[in-house]
């Protein structure tokens, strides 16, 4: 039997770190942290980014991720803590999970994605 991707979503979930606005902008103002903003290019053109994410498109996370990659960045590092975040958080829960299997040790996500940051009144590198 398969299953949606609405049921991969809520698995995902159960088995990472789903953290809040608030939570997110603790862990980046402590610095010691890489956020990662997994839309595509034309989201982040019309919704702005949270400022000091590195930006890496959903398709080509793992790519950027995987220390053995030819396309890897430094960006990306499995011992430092990790916060992915999408425009609503269902991209980011799958991601997160697949970072954990490519061995990051703490990876987590920004449950509600943009939409829950901006909702909490956070900033964004254009306010539109």
């Amino acid at each position: 039997m398969s299953e949606s991707v609405k049921e991969l979503i809520a698995q995902a979930r159960a088995e990472i770190s789903n953290l809040s606005a608030d939570d997110v902008a603790k862990a980046v103002e402590a610095g010691d942290v890489t956020l990662v903003d997994l839309r595509e290019p034309g989201e982040i053109e019309k919704e702005g980014t949270i400022p000091g994410a590195v930006l890496a498109p959903r398709g080509m996370l793992e790519f950027y991720a995987d220390p053995g990659s030819p396309y890897h960045r430094a960006e990306f590092d499995p011992a430092r803590p990790t916060i992915l975040f999408c425009a609503s958080g269902g991209r980011s829960a799958l991601a997160a999970r697949t970072l954990k299997t490519l061995g990051y040790q703490e990876v987590a996500h920004l449950d509600g994605g943009l939409k829950a940051w901006k909702d909490a009144g956070r900033p964004t590198t254009n306010q539109n």
